[in-house]
Parts: C-alpha cells; structure tokens; sequence
C-alpha cells in the first residue's frame, strides 16, 4: 500500500508524490512568541514531529522547517503592557517554546526561521506583488488586492462574493484605505514607539501572512511538499499565502496542505475567558508525563477534535503504563533469557536494531500510518506487542520460564521499540526504579519481610511492602505464607 494524505486543497485522500524522488520539504506553521505554548499547540506539534518521523522511517530524507514568527501585534501588546523590550519578549518565549517541545519528545526542525530576519526579502517580495499589479500601496501600507487573484478561496473553499468583511486577519487599522474588504496588509506604516523598518513606503512593519510566505521561499524554493498547521490557519493566513506565493512566483506553493483540528476542555473550546486555558509546562509540571500526553494526542486521528478531560488523561495514563511496561521487558529481564547483546552499550538503542519489515506488526503498523497517518491504529499494534509481552514478563516472574522462545520475545520487545520510537513514543531504563532492583534482592526483601512477620514485626512487614510498592513492586500473599510478587 503507498502513503496516502489527506490534502485539505482538495479535500480528498491522494497517493503521496513527493516534487523530488526521497526527498520531501516540509514548512509547519509555528508559534508567534509572546507567551507560553498551549495545549493547542502541544496537539499541532505531537502530530507533525510524529508525521515527519515516519516520512524518515519510511525512508524519505526530510527538511523540516519551522517559523519563529517574532514581530506581530501581540508581541508589540505584551511588550506594551509588561514594559520590556519586545526582543526580549521573543527571546524569552522562544526558549520557553523550545523547552516544551524537547518535554514532549518533539524533535528540533532543521531551520527555525525568524521573521525578523527576512525584512529586506520581505520588502523585495511586496515590491514584485505591486509591480505585477497584484498589490497596492496607500499612505504608507501595502495591501494585497484580492480580486486580483481569482482563484482566492480555494483552499478554504469560500467564494469572495460571499466572505464577510474583516475576515482577513490582522490587518489592523486603515479599512478605509483598502479597496476590497477583503484586502490583507502586506506592510503595516510605524506607529509611534512600535519597531520599524525601512521600506520603498516609509518606516514599517510586514504582515503576518506575508513573513511565511517569504520564509518557504527563502528555506525551501518556490514549491514545497507539505505544508501544515492548525486548521484554524486555514483561513486566513494560508489562504493568503497561496494568494500571494502563487501571485509573485507563479508556481503552486505547496503539493498538500495538512490541517490538525481543534482541541476542547471538557467539551468547550479552550480559552482564556472560559478560564480553561492551559499551558503545557503547567500541565507537566502538575505531574502530567510527557509520554501521557503525547500519548493522549495521538490516540486521535490527526484530522479530528480531541477532547482534554480527567478521564481521557488517566485513560491515556493506564495505556501508558502498559506501553511503557513493554518497552522496558528487554531492560528488566532481557539478562535473565540470555539475550547475547543485553550488556552491550547500545542495547535498547532503536536505532542498533533490526526488525523484520514485513513482520505482521511491522506490516499492519505500516499499512496504519500509510493511511493519512492512522495513528489511531498504529498504536493498536503497538499495544497488541505490549501485552503479549506482559503476559511473558507474569510467566517469567511467577512460573519461572516463558511460553515463547527467547529469541521470539527479543524480536517481539525491538519490534515494539522501534515502532514506538516512530510516534515518539519512549521508555528510558534509567527511569525505570524496578529495573534497578534484581529478582535476587527481591527475594531477599520478601524473605526479610517474612521474618519480620514472624517475629511479629508487623510495623517493620509493611515497610518492606511500602518499599517495594514504590519501587514498582507489588507483593500477592497466598495461603500458606506464600509470597508471589511482579513489576508494576
């Protein structure tokens, strides 16, 4: 089966066809940097690390570029009102973002381009839409003429005649200057005390929608492969990139368009009115696990709403600590079935593994993902790998031996690792306290225990069981002073 995406232009599944043989160019829409990153965003950048992951598992060599957009009305606002300079403002909020990301097992892009860097393309981009009539300068602004462009609306699939005006954006003041409601700002004239530039129309600043259009170009070329974001920058901000990428280079700006759709609390919209606003690091500094929550967005299809309640995460986090349980069977008992690689340094390092590609597991997780990124599926499969190794680890630990061969339950435990790895899944044995612990000092633990039972010790019994239940531990008595026990 081939890759097939769903492509928000032309609103149907399409057989992925890269512009260039193995290679594909991505530009995702990225934050503008005034605060802290939201659950929102948390849903957007799971996903697309994840899609782009499996591009590179599937072979691809991929360029993954990543927009810092750092002059906007927002950052002038927040600058305004906490009185700091708004570079520090940027500054501060695009380490904070790269924070969260790295929390999340998010991947960094190849290039994060910052608008701000890009003035002198910018302007020299606007001064190619005026000259080809399909932009328009008035005191100072630039506007981008809509009705010059006729195919504007197709990727939102709205007809001009029927948008509403001031649906454009941030255009910000000056509706009288534009001839079309629907005319967007390409340079905004200074303001007293707001950052500026030089340009052709006097001191100014860009657009929104015009910084990412120059920052594909000058990251990737005229024409790239995927471009993506929230589907809440369908309209406006790509449709107007389409409008003026097409317009200036006369080539089609992207192949696929990929949208991610929206993220409820509790079933309302998150927002700061409605007091549901959240933050990441807020979510995992509360003692969220970053694999949970990873977890929680990818237990969605990519295209659809999710919704963020106290169910769903305590769901998400029983889920988890099946995966995560499998993920460290070749940690906790890979010495004990005599796994010749297990003392190896790279042992549990997917990428020193091998796993046999058309496996069942391999093969259905595939044919999963190839399907506009199913990661719904794909992490059934993943889930069927843990629990067959679950039930092994309870046959090792209380009968002594296991009902598949060692060399079966190896295949099966990388299978699960690289796999999981592709959804950025990932189980670290340095966090892993049971591991530290050997079957040995165990029994020796249950034999102290036992002792102390006898000599009615009872106060120092339930230590010991306290113990090891935080350690991951858990004790079963059985009749006959019988103790069996097994890792959380």
């Amino acid at each position: 089966m081939s890759l097939t995406l769903y492509n928000s232009l032309t609103r149907q599944k399409e057989p992925f066809e890269p512009l260039e043989a193995g290679r594909v160019k991505i530009y995702c829409c990225g934050v503008t940097v005034y605060d802290f990153c939201h659950l929102g965003h948390a849903r957007s950048y799971i996903v697309w690390d994840t899609v782009r992951r499996y591009l590179m598992w599937r072979g691809y060599r991929v360029t993954y570029v990543q927009n810092f957009t750092d002059i906007d009305d927002k950052i002038i606002r927040r600058s305004q009102a906490d009185n700091i300079p708004w570079e520090q403002i940027t500054e501060t909020y695009i380490q904070a973002y790269l924070d969260d990301m790295r929390r999340l097992n998010i991947q960094d892009a190849d290039r994060y381009p910052h608008a701000t860097q890009v003035i002198p393309q910018i302007v020299q981009f606007i001064e190619q839409l005026i000259a080809k009539g399909y932009a328009y300068e008035a005191n100072g602004d630039v506007y981008y003429a809509v009705e010059r462009f006729p195919s504007y609306g197709k990727l939102s699939g709205r007809k001009l005649d029927q948008m509403e005006a001031g649906a454009s954006g941030r255009v910000g003041d000056g509706e009288t200057k534009k001839r079309h409601p629907l005319d967007f700002a390409l340079w905004k004239s200074a303001k007293p005390g707001e950052p500026s530039w030089d340009s052709p129309w006097g001191k100014g600043r860009p657009g929104w929608h015009i910084e990412c259009s120059v920052m594909v170009k000058e990251e990737l070329g005229d024409s790239i492969d995927i471009h993506m974001g929230g589907q809440d920058l369908t309209f406006p901000h790509h449709e107007n990139e389409i409008a003026q990428s097409e317009a200036a280079l006369a080539a089609p700006l992207s192949r696929y368009w990929l949208h991610n759709g929206f993220v409820n609390i509790s079933g309302e919209k998150m927002s700061k009115s409605l007091g549901n606003f959240t933050t990441i690091r807020q979510m995992l500094d509360a003692g969220i696990e970053p694999m949970v929550l990873r977890l929680f967005v990818l237990q969605a299809q990519y295209r659809k709403p999710i919704d963020f309640t106290d169910g769903a995460i305590a769901s998400a986090q029983n889920s988890w600590s099946t995966l995560k349980d499998g993920l460290l069977f070749g940690h906790r008992h890979g010495k004990t079935l005599g796994w010749v690689d297990a003392a190896e340094a790279d042992f549990g390092d997917p990428a020193a593994m091998r796993i046999e590609a058309d496996s069942s597991a391999a093969s259905q997780f595939q044919s999963a993902m190839d399907d506009d990124f199913n990661t719904s599926a794909a992490l059934a499969v993943l889930f069927e790998l843990a629990k067959d190794l679950q039930k092994e680890r309870n046959r090792l630990v209380h009968d002594g031996e296991t009902q598949t061969d060692a060399n079966t339950l190896r295949q099966q435990w990388q299978t699960l690792t690289v796999l999981a790895q592709v959804l950025g899944l990932e189980a670290s044995p340095d966090q892993d306290a049971t591991a530290t612990l050997s079957d040995e000092v165990i029994e020796a633990k249950i034999q102290e225990r036992k002792a102390a039972k006898q000599s009615k010790s009872f106060a120092e019994a339930d230590r010991i069981r306290d113990e090891l239940k935080a350690l991951g531990i858990i004790l079963i008595d059985k009749p006959g002073g019988v103790t069996e026990w097994r890792r959380e």
